[in-house]
């Protein structure tokens, strides 16, 4: 674990593997820990930069005012540090608006861009999703939140053939849940996170991946991400649920790996 100081907190990361350099950004629970499955995998041929978000996980954070724009500038920031001048980003859900902000405000940063599990704005099945769950975190609190968050993550099929697993996946995410009030400001943030009108000028010819039954994100998020951005091309997956790259990581690597080959 290394960190960057930032002027609202200190910023953790890990960088580990060798070869072109790729970002993995997490998505609304901001854990760098997101990624574990996929390390040995990604590592064997790219330098993977993983994060912790501001105000999430490990991080020490003074930010109040929480932005999709804020966390870009953290990964350009975390470039810079790293004096990378361009690296291919991989973004999940909130990753992935990440990703979209990148690839209008700092293009010549990114190699290849893929948006994973994203939304481009307001949806009425993501806004239900969401309303649904800050009233659960603001009425309850955080561990009845976490408790809950498998459904929107993984297919019922493989929620019951790794139950323990996903008992173990919610007791990390209790353990690194930020404080309630953070979490609430970060669900406001995506909620009003609106890219429609923008989406033209996202940079990169994106690969946009997203699984068939992922019920928070749905494909028609997708899809109407790779109808505005020019050059994006669109994989959707058969199975896996929002976190499909968990669920079924080697169909997940079979898509994502040609496209950082590319690179």
């Amino acid at each position: 674990m290394a960190t960057l100081e930032r002027p609202d907190g200190t910023l953790v990361y890990d960088v580990a593997g060798e070869g072109p350099p790729l970002f993995l950004v997490s998505g609304l629970g901001g854990s760098r820990r997101y990624w574990d499955n996929l390390l040995p995998a990604l590592t064997a041929e790219f330098t993977v930069v993983t994060h912790d978000h501001m105000g999430t996980g490990e991080t020490i954070s003074r930010r109040t005012a929480h932005t999709v724009e804020a966390l870009a500038e953290d990964v350009v920031a975390l470039m810079d540090h790293l004096k990378i001048d361009a690296a291919h980003v991989l973004g999940h859900s909130t990753g992935a608006a990440v990703g979209q902000v990148l690839g209008e405000t700092a293009p010549e940063r990114l190699r290849r861009l893929i948006l994973f599990a994203g939304w481009p704005g307001p949806d009425p099945v993501f806004d239900m999703c969401f309303e649904m769950r800050r009233h659960m975190l603001a009425d309850s609190g955080m561990e009845p939140y976490q408790r809950s968050t498998p459904i929107f993550l993984y297919p019922p099929r493989w929620i019951a053939e790794n139950i323990e697993m996903c008992r173990a996946v919610v007791d990390g995410l209790i353990a690194l849940s930020p404080p309630v009030e953070t979490m609430l400001a970060r669900i406001d943030m995506i909620v009003r996170f609106d890219r429609r009108d923008r989406l033209a000028l996202t940079g990169g010819e994106p690969l946009i991946v997203c699984a068939r039954d992922d019920i928070l994100t749905p494909p028609h998020c997708s899809e109407a991400m790779a109808a505005g951005i020019p050059g994006a091309r669109l994989a959707l997956l058969e199975w896996g649920g929002h976190a499909v790259s968990q669920t079924d990581p080697a169909a997940f690597l079979d898509v994502i790996l040609p496209e950082l080959r590319r690179g």
